[in-house]
């Protein structure tokens, strides 16, 4: 894959979704558009943690978000009439799902009630929201990504300030989907999965990008989906349809690859475990969480910090 060899480690299933809530037979839209129409019992997506380590992931077709134990148990939360993709957990306790078909939706996980919390920006309706990210400020960053690609670069990047502020900081990306920042909070990397490369952008004073450039260059039949950031500034970089998940140095220097164990449709990441370096992964052609050692702690989420 590179000019040099990588240390390798190979992920272990953490969990599998029980045969009792894999849906067989049932094609939805979103299947069709997304899957090629075949016949998928679930596709998990949003791995997050709350503060008492329990992992919530989503079902994208089938509108679902789940709670996963530390033991592996999983739990429906809600199941609704959506495409939540995206999940990330306020530091209020609230749960916010990038939702393909919505916009920004919030879960209260305590009742499984979700409700509409940014559906349109000035009257206009999303391309399809794809994932989020808190700064600590609160400040929410979005990927509108709908079906960009190279043949149309119009996906688009978003913050909604902690006051309820608005802003597009790109809308040039040919399918933008994870994003994170790094630790000092003044870059912005954003995973551009049909460009099959990883985009950095500098961020101004004023909350504005500037210079974004590319990051690092992939290949393969899909591109990088979820993205995480440890406290050293490495990034963690989920290759779909690759079965590899990659970690690269701050400079941009491929240090270590995770080897998926299940299919290789691994969509999104999340540090998680008593000190934080443990990987889990979402691999959505199978349904399961796999997780994966690894030499540095991930950054607290906004929910932990």
């Amino acid at each position: 894959m590179f000019q040099f060899p990588l240390q390798t480690v190979r992920a272990e299933v953490f969990s599998r979704m029980p045969d009792k809530f894999r849906k067989r037979g049932v094609v939805t839209p979103w299947v069709e558009a997304n899957s090629g129409g075949a016949d998928i019992d679930s596709f998990l997506e949003g791995p997050s943690f709350d503060r008492s380590g329990d992992l919530y992931v989503t079902d994208i077709p089938f509108g679902r978000v789940f709670r996963i134990s530390p033991a592996g148990e999983w739990t429906l939360v809600t199941e609704y009439d959506g495409e939540p993709n995206g999940l990330k957990i306020h530091k209020d306790g609230r749960i916010f799902i990038t939702d393909y078909r919505h916009g920004i939706m919030v879960l209260d996980a305590a009742s499984g009630k979700i409700e509409p919390y940014l559906g349109r920006r000035n009257s206009e309706s999303f391309k399809g929201v794809n994932d989020l990210f808190f700064a600590s400020n609160g400040d929410l960053y979005f990927t509108d990504q709908g079906q960009t690609g190279m043949h149309d670069p119009t996906g688009r990047v978003y913050r909604l300030s902690a006051a309820g502020k608005l802003d597009c900081l790109i809308n040039t990306v040919p399918s933008p989907n994870g994003l994170v920042m790094n630790p000092e909070e003044n870059a912005l990397f954003i995973a551009v999965t049909r460009g099959n490369c990883i985009w950095r952008g500098p961020l101004m004073q004023d909350g504005s990008l500037t210079k974004v450039g590319v990051f690092f260059q992939l290949y393969g039949p899909s591109g990088p989906d979820g993205l995480a950031m440890d406290v050293e500034g490495n990034l963690a970089v989920s290759h779909a349809r690759s079965g590899n998940v990659l970690l690269f140095s701050k400079k941009g220097v491929p240090l270590l690859r995770v080897e998926t164990c299940a299919g290789d449709i691994n969509t999104n990441l999340a540090y998680g475990g008593t000190d934080r370096r443990d990987l889990y992964i979402t691999e959505s052609a199978t349904g399961t969480v796999m997780r994966a050692r690894m030499p540095v702690a991930g950054c607290p989420m906004f929910s932990h910090h």
